[in-house]
């Protein structure tokens, strides 16, 4: 499948410094930072630093450096905000849009890390 990537989308100008950020954590293939519009006490976007769309399109095409990256990245963002249920925090949620049913608004993949309270139930039961 190919993706077209916008390059002119609001993370890929981040990514380029023409848009300031309040960064999280910064690594090779990964930025994470606040987001915003928080949902949440704790609302961090992380988003790789390569044009992938969304997260099928990540991981088809991703080099397994900048999965790895990614993934590791995420883990320690939720250490450092203290979401992680392993005694230091209460719980997270991860969510990652896709698509016009996805309600994906930016088309760069991106993931939102949302804790620091109860987030009730995931969806709205049809």
């Amino acid at each position: 499948m190919s993706y077209a990537y916008d390059d002119q989308n609001i993370f890929a100008r981040i990514l380029r410094g023409e848009i300031p950020n309040d960064t999280v954590l910064e690594t090779e293939h990964t930025l994470a930072f606040n987001d915003i519009q928080p949902q949440a006490p704790v609302h961090v976007l992380v988003i790789p630093k390569g044009a992938y769309v969304c997260f099928d399109h990540f991981c088809a095409e991703a080099s397994d450096a900048e999965l790895t990256d990614f993934a590791r990245a995420a883990a320690e963002v939720c250490r450092i905000k203290g979401v992680c249920p392993d005694g230091s925090g209460e719980g997270y949620r991860t969510i990652s849009n896709a698509g016009p049913d996805g309600v994906q608004e930016v088309p760069h993949y991106h993931l939102h890390i949302l804790g620091g309270r109860h987030m009730g139930p995931m969806v709205k039961k049809a």
